[in-house]
């Protein structure tokens, strides 16, 4: 395979390397939208990023369960290597997510790979490697969270803000299209969303100023259908919240750069965003700066934002709303579940948005406090040039990106706690295209932190709490055999009761998690599969283990035969 090594002036379209030989069953040609609006009925099976569209990483499989788990052993590791000009030991981590269909597993990784494998032996059957410009404008790390698969393709997006289409049997390259300004700072990562005939991505880049934006293509042709954009311009619904004078929303941040969430009763695609920009300045956008940190609730058909919800008007602490939007009931009502890097649980109505109940689900909170009726009163943060503030959760949040669980048979969220402070210094910067645009330098607590797999009731009432020592950093997994999946930063991948909390089995993977583990069964046999990859970013939010050992490995795990 010959490796052409760009910068990011050369030509987009001369920027892809053929995939490396090879055939895998055509399990994908038949999948269409029917069939994901029933995917969690296809449980030996996750073909969708979530495991369905609701957001709940819930599996009905059942034969690894509470009684059989201690029997749990590897079945087999593939080594995925470390390569490409930008993917440095400590600039990249395996935040992927890996979806099974038929026995074929399909994964993404940083730097524009993507691997197809046999879900049963973990044999490569064919790979593939965009080729990213050495100069792209990463914010934090070099990383990809996966992919989406329907009617004969998968599809993925790159770090120089990519989409592209590969045919699922032999991983050649069908389509490309470019879906953000790589020269202003914008890129992707999140996992695409296949609804309806259209393909959903969002972008990245909010700590370069750029101004977010979410997108619909054409499942086929890759033409764009719509794009809806996260900050509003003068004179649209929103705009008053940014000021009236000079450019400030033309920066304003609020990236979609988690994949989202979907209801087809409602018809609606529910998108977290992040950030304003700049992170911490707030002086220099006054207002509540809509639809930062916020839910934007999207007709899929129209791209029309129907309603919004703000976690955190004027947000001074980086705390990113970008985090999966967990749909289920209560009551008879359509719900909607977000656990914010502030620090609260938040439980909407899916239909309009009205707020339900929000409650902390972490000990410590000092930045502001958040009222029943959902009212916002900050506290502590960076408002002086030069002088330090320190609060909690600091900028990493009290829950990272990675996903939370939710089980309709316990009815009980499981999330993945991170209890660590920060220091900010409020350091005005003017904008300059594609360089950081935070306005504060950071130091993030290297001692006095700890984590947490944590469980609760919709109403935001814990139940249990398994601990750690260090703010947990990877998504969990809910199953139908009553266990809780989570990785830990220091490598430990453990199955928990989902009814007490209590640890019932334990294996030492040899580096950190910061990735979704999935679940999957063929002929008759469950997996459990989860990536393994320390670095990138997470060296910046715990600190503490800087210099930890490093991998990128998939582990598959199943009962002995």
């Amino acid at each position: 395979m010959t490796i052409e090594y760009l910068d990011a002036g050369e030509a987009i379209s001369h920027g892809a390397l053929s995939a490396v030989p090879g055939v895998a069953p055509a399990v994908t040609d038949n999948i269409d939208y029917e069939r994901l609006l029933r995917s969690r009925a296809e449980s030996h099976n996750w073909i969708t990023y979530y495991g369905a569209y609701d957001g709940q990483r819930y599996s009905l499989l059942d034969q690894i369960n509470t009684e059989t788990v201690k029997q749990l052993t590897p079945a087999w590791i593939f080594q995925a290597g470390q390569s490409g000009q930008i993917a440095g030991a400590s600039t990249y981590a395996f935040e992927t997510c890996p979806l099974i269909v038929d026995g074929v597993m399909y994964v993404t990784g940083w730097d524009g790979w993507f691997w197809c494998l046999d879900a049963v032996t973990g044999k490569e059957l064919w790979r593939y490697k965009h080729a990213v410009p050495y100069d792209v404008s990463l914010c934090c790390g070099n990383v990809n969270r996966g992919c989406a698969v329907a009617n004969g393709k998968v599809y993925f997006v790159t770090p120089n803000a990519q989409l592209v289409a590969l045919d699922a049997t032999n991983g050649q390259k069908v389509w490309q299209k470019t879906i953000g300004d790589v020269r202003a700072g914008e890129s992707a990562s999140l996992a695409p969303t296949v609804i309806k005939d259209l393909l959903i991505t969002g972008s990245a880049g909010g700590e370069f100023g750029v101004r977010g934006h979410i997108d619909a293509w054409d499942l086929e042709t890759g033409e764009q259908r719509w794009r809806t954009y996260t900050v509003p311009k003068p004179g649209e619904p929103g705009s008053e919240t940014w000021p009236a004078d000079g450019e400030a929303w033309q920066r304003g941040g609020a990236n979609h750069w988690v994949t989202g969430t979907y209801d087809p009763e409602t018809n609606l695609y529910y998108a977290g965003t992040g950030n304003p920009a700049p992170d911490f300045d707030g002086e220099v956008r006054e207002g509540d700066n809509l639809y930062t940190d916020s839910v934007v609730a999207l007709d899929v058909d129209s791209g029309q934002i129907k309603w919004h919800y703000q976690f955190t008007p004027h947000d001074l602490w980086d705390y990113d709303s970008t985090m999966e939007m967990t749909l289920f009931e209560r009551d008879g009502k359509k719900l909607l579940g977000h656990f914010d890097k502030n620090g609260y649980f938040f439980v909407l109505d899916r239909t309009n948005g009205e707020l339900q109940n929000v409650t902390p689900f972490v000990d410590r909170i000092d930045w502001g406090v958040i009222t029943p009726d959902g009212k916002v009163t900050p506290r502590k943060y960076p408002d002086k040039e030069g002088v330090p503030v320190h609060f909690y959760p600091g900028p990493a949040g009290a829950k990272e990106w990675t996903h939370a669980a939710y089980s309709p048979k316990t009815e009980m969220f499981y999330v993945p706690v991170a209890d660590v402070g920060a220091t900010a210094t409020r350091r005005r910067r003017e904008f300059k295209e594609s360089m950081p645009y935070w306005g504060a330098g950071v130091a993030v607590d290297i001692d006095d932190m700890a984590g947490s797999v944590s469980a609760f009731d919709t109403h935001g009432e814990e139940k249990w709490r398994w601990r750690i020592d260090y703010p947990m950093a990877a998504s969990v997994l809910a199953t139908a055999g009553d266990l809780v999946f989570a990785g830990t930063p220091t490598g430990e991948f453990v199955a928990l009761d989902a009814r007490t909390g209590e640890k019932l089995w334990e294996f030492q993977c040899g580096s950190g998690h910061h990735g979704s583990s999935s679940t999957y069964k063929v002929d008759g046999k469950q997996y459990v599969v989860v990536p393994v990859g320390w670095g990138g970013w997470l060296e910046g939010i715990i600190p503490g283990m800087l210099g930890a050992g490093h991998g990128s490995a998939l582990i598959a795990f199943a009962l002995p035969d």
